[in-house]
């Protein structure tokens, strides 16, 4: 587990805290915040480390079939039944069950659970006969669990079960201080994985990465890594804003995404930073276009949808006092000339609002 900051230093102590015992933990955090990951330390740090940790998503498995995937079943309890099945309780005894997705688990199956917890005994689908293990259950969730008991859409007596010792994951844009951490083990880890020698993350990727607000937390930040790397074909990660997959991520919540917007946001100061690298040289081996990886012809289409400008700054106020002197009857403020550019040009409002916008980022 890789992090220095405050928040997830509370983390490890709350595991540390929490191995020796064998009380039941809940894990609560959003999508991609590495939930199975803490289950799975806290297991390896307990006295149950030498037997099995058996993982079950609640919300991967049909209502319908959940009970026999936890408790297993006897031969001929329901159609197609034909030998008799353990289920995941039986296969984690003396080890540790994970219950990912915990918030989806059915209501009516809630009560063989609670009573598997409280007296560690349950019988199989179809069968009377009641079984005993010795098992040390750790359960996960994206969701309000105290809402859903509120809405009575999760019994209070089995939230009380779980929460005898919660853990809250903070979300990864409340991990700073652990961003570059991450990136370094990411890279690291799949150019091993993809065969590569990547030595170096450049500035430009770095900021790139650390300013991204990460919806999709940890998982999001690994597969925009692993994306890079099998793109990159020299020692530098090449990473460009298009690795950021946004559109489809849920939100937080109480909170609302605006995918497209974000996607261009990451576009343009990508190609404005390399620009300013380059001294506005957009085309040559040492220009913005090769240090992206484009065709010129390509960052000159992404740049004209943009709207960002193709001249040097002196250039863009050079044309800006032609284009006065051609307006002089048209009152513009001289601290804002850059800003008045699209203005004077006859650009539509729309477009020059865009453009003085991109300007004023830009200069």
């Amino acid at each position: 587990m890789i992090g220095s900051s405050a928040a997830f230093q509370t983390v490890l102590a709350d595991i540390n805290a929490v191995a020796p015992f064998d009380c039941a933990v809940l894990i609560q955090g959003e999508t991609g915040t590495g939930k199975e990951v803490v289950a799975q330390a806290i297991h390896n740090s307990s006295h149950r480390r030498q037997h099995r940790f058996v993982a079950v998503n609640c919300a991967a498995i049909p209502a319908a079939l959940l009970e026999s995937e936890l408790f297993g079943h006897e031969r001929g309890s329901f159609t197609g039944a034909v030998a008799q099945t353990s289920g995941r309780f039986q296969t984690a005894d003396h080890g540790t069950l994970f219950l990912d997705e915990i918030g989806d688990l059915p209501l009516e199956l809630q009560p063989k659970l609670l009573r598997a917890l409280q007296e560690k005994q349950f019988e199989r689908l179809g069968g009377n006969r009641t079984l005993q293990v010795d098992v040390r259950v750790i359960a996960a969730t994206n969701q309000d669990l105290w809402r859903m008991v509120q809405e009575r859409r999760f019994r209070a007596d089995l939230f009380y079960r779980l929460n005898v010792f919660p853990i809250t994951l903070p979300p990864l844009r409340e991990r700073g201080d652990d961003i570059t951490l991450l990136i370094e083990y990411f890279v690291q880890k799949f150019a091993r994985q993809h065969c590569k020698s990547i030595t170096s993350v450049p500035d430009r990727v770095m900021d790139l990465l650390r300013t991204h607000d990460w919806p999709g937390n940890i998982r999001e930040l690994q597969n925009v890594i692993e994306r890079g790397v099998i793109r990159t074909t020299g020692t530098a990660l090449d990473l460009q804003p298009t690795a950021f997959i946004t559109q489809h991520q849920e939100a937080a919540p109480g909170r609302t995404w605006a995918p497209i917007r974000k996607l261009v946001d990451a576009e343009f100061a990508l190609i404005t930073a390399t620009l300013r690298e380059t001294r506005w040289v957009i085309g040559g081996p040492r220009g913005a276009a090769a240090q992206l990886g484009l065709p010129r012809t390509t960052l000159l289409s992404r740049m004209q949808r943009l709207k960002i400008p193709t001249q040097r700054p002196i250039q863009a106020n050079e044309e800006y006092q032609a284009a006065k002197s051609r307006n002089s009857n048209v009152p513009i403020h001289e601290e804002n000339s850059l800003a008045e550019l699209p203005r004077l040009r006859g650009d539509s409002g729309a477009d020059s609002q865009k453009m003085g916008a991109a300007l004023g980022a830009i200069f």
